[in-house]
């Protein structure tokens, strides 16, 4: 006798409508190598940047979601890497403070565009952080990573600043330098992640924290298909991480595969490419 498959619950009900900041990547290079995926010699087509970007904003907006478009700034190629650029939680922006020459001048675009918007004031940093690639939020907590990009003074900044508790997690893969490269927030109490990108102390953290996580193979942490975007159901990242995608469906979200092999030179995919705007509550 065959068993029926079990049915899984759909989680259509968690879905949310968002507000995310995204930057075209109209001067989008690699011209110089910050992180490992970085390759100077390998040659990009920004047009196919553009295209694949614009598909990711269209998506978002044809799935209810507002888009609010930052003015590119010519000289700052990695500035499409839109979650870099400050934290928002709770109407409350705290600014980035890049650990690299070449990126330091994306914090200034950012803070100018949070404050014409009507976020600011923003907070400005003491510490070096890299918003959102290092901060996520996740329910009344923020999952905060260092041991690339951000230090962990910056932690305890954004906590005050917030008023939110902070979990410190170490990175220790350089392959895996942000901590949205490494973990993917699905719902307020459940994450994606992938163990090896962190210290032993951090994994123990993780498995106390999320007991239910969903545990990435080494194939679709190696593709980024950590680096998405999640709505409380549908969940948004890189066509790569085909079994991320079935676990995901076994959960009842229901996964979108995009296409950002040009924008994966520069060492980003889905999440780098969005800041989300948590209004004050």
């Amino acid at each position: 006798m065959t068993l029926a498959a079990p049915v899984v619950a759909s989680r259509i009900d968690r879905f949310r409508p968002r507000r995310y900041a995204m930057t075209r990547p109209d001067h989008f290079a690699v011209e110089y190598a910050i992180n490992p995926w970085m390759d100077t010699s390998v040659p990009v087509s920004a047009e196919r940047a553009v295209a694949q970007w614009q598909a990711l904003a269209d998506l978002y907006r044809s799935l209810g979601h507002t888009v609010d478009e930052v003015p590119s700034v010519a000289g700052l190629p990695d500035m499409v890497f839109a979650a870099n650029g400050a934290t928002v939680v709770g109407g409350i922006a705290y600014a980035a403070r890049f650990r690299y020459p070449q990126r330091a001048a994306e914090a200034t675009a950012y803070t100018t565009w949070l404050e014409s918007a009507g976020l600011g004031p923003v907070h400005p940093a003491s510490a070096v952080n890299e918003g959102e690639g290092d901060f996520l939020v996740c329910g009344d907590r923020i999952l905060a990573g260092y041991g690339f990009r951000t230090e962990l003074a910056a932690h305890a900044e954004l906590a005050a600043i917030t008023g939110r508790a902070v979990a410190s997690l170490e990175l220790v893969n350089p392959c895996y330098y942000h901590l949205d490269t490494a973990v993917a927030v699905l719902d307020d109490d459940l994450i994606a992640y992938y163990p090896a990108a962190f210290s032993a102390d951090s994994q123990r953290l993780l498995a106390e924290l999320y007991p239910d996580a969903i545990i990435a193979t080494d194939s679709d942490a190696e593709v980024l298909g950590l680096n998405a975007v999640c709505d409380g159901y549908h969940v948004v990242l890189s066509a790569l991480a085909t079994g991320l995608m079935a676990q995901l469906r076994e959960r009842g979200f229901e996964p979108i595969a995009v296409d950002l092999s040009e924008l994966f030179k520069g060492g980003g995919s889905v999440k780098c490419c969005t800041m989300e705007i948590r209004a004050a509550q």
